[in-house]
């Protein structure tokens, strides 16, 4: 497209961009890093009369047919346990997008029309949370397990504890094989002979906030 322009800056500081030039701006999952103090006299700056501005993010998933395995993941993805995920994760980034972003208050002086969508998964089967659902999709749970191993808290447990190795990679297992083995303990459909096929699905809490520049 010869209209569309790369260009790569802090969201704090976009000194390619005129003033009263930008209609919208858009963050995917990154909002929670923002240092606000900075970041809306930017954007002020940036956007047009009217421009709108859309943020979302989401944090842990959970197995909305399997409240016993989702408490495990929140068991070790929340506790202050060293040995398990929850120091690893990063802040205030962390609590930010847990909490769907609410920290995060646009400046009523300069900005109206301020619209907060949320939703809540549920554990009583699909669609069975609060709010309304923009994320689901159904997974194997080898792919909740690699999807697991992506996370910065699980990257930097990693660093944290050398010696533990997955399973798969020939190792004795590391947090994520022993998560998986106490979820199995407790959900028999997850006992069979390939279980790592099994399909489960999985819905996201997501936060989504929206203003609109006076």
């Amino acid at each position: 497209f010869t209209n569309v322009i790369f260009d790569e800056a802090l969201a704090e500081s976009i000194p390619s961009l005129r003033d009263s030039s930008v209609d919208m701006v858009v963050a995917g999952q990154a909002a929670h890093w923002f240092d606000y103090t900075q970041l809306f006299p930017e954007i002020e700056r940036v956007f047009r009369k009217g421009g709108t501005l859309a943020f979302w993010g989401y944090g842990d998933h959970a197995f909305v047919d399997f409240p016993q395995a989702t408490n495990i993941l929140k068991h070790y993805t929340d506790d202050d346990d060293t040995s398990l995920l929850g120091p690893y994760w990063s802040q205030p980034g962390r609590s930010i997008v847990v909490d769907k972003l609410r920290a995060i208050q646009p400046p009523s002086e300069t900005w109206e029309d301020v619209t907060r969508t949320e939703y809540e998964p549920g554990v009583k089967g699909a669609r069975s949370g609060t709010g309304t659902m923009y994320l689901h999709k159904r997974l194997t749970l080898n792919d909740c397990m690699k999807y697991l191993r992506t996370w910065s808290s699980f990257n930097t447990w990693q660093e944290k504890h050398p010696e533990a190795q997955s399973k798969d990679s020939g190792g004795s297992g590391d947090i994520v094989d022993e998560m998986f083995d106490r979820m199995r303990s407790v959900e028999s459909d997850w006992q069979s002979d390939g279980w790592e096929e099994t399909e489960v699905e999985v819905e996201w809490p997501m936060g989504v906030l929206l203003a609109r520049k006076r």
